[in-house]
């Protein structure tokens, strides 16, 4: 049974940074694990990704440079550093992993079919 952990998450202040954590276990084939987020009233965000045969990651443009994906492909836990926090980035984290095949896409939500339960951050002035 596949099951996805996240941790790490809280309050901080804008500028700082955080990291949260992405406990994977009961995995076999995994395609991609990304990175999404949800805030208020919005829709689900795909933040980045880390392709498990290569650990290659792609990032959502306007969070390049921000934010990363450390860890590699040989660990079960992921991590993703966010630097540089502001008001915008409030929002549930999510990480989520892909099980079919490396092609199609895999920057939406839909493209997922494991997720964890989520852990807030929440960035204040």
């Amino acid at each position: 049974q596949i099951q996805l952990v996240e941790s790490g998450g809280g309050l901080v202040q804008a500028g700082d940074s955080l990291t949260l954590s992405c406990a994977v276990s009961g995995r076999s084939f995994t395609s991609y694990l990304g990175w999404f987020r949800q805030a208020p009233g919005k829709e689900r965000e795909f933040i980045a990704s880390l392709r498990w045969n290569s650990g290659k990651t792609e990032y959502k443009e306007s969070l390049k440079g921000r934010f990363s994906v450390l860890g590699d492909n040989t660990e079960d836990t992921q991590y993703l550093q966010m630097n540089n926090l502001t008001l915008e980035d409030t929002a549930v984290y999510y990480c989520a992993l892909k099980v079919s095949a490396y092609m199609g896409s895999h920057d939406r939500a839909s493209d997922y079919d494991y997720w964890g339960q989520g852990t807030s951050v929440t960035v204040s002035l």
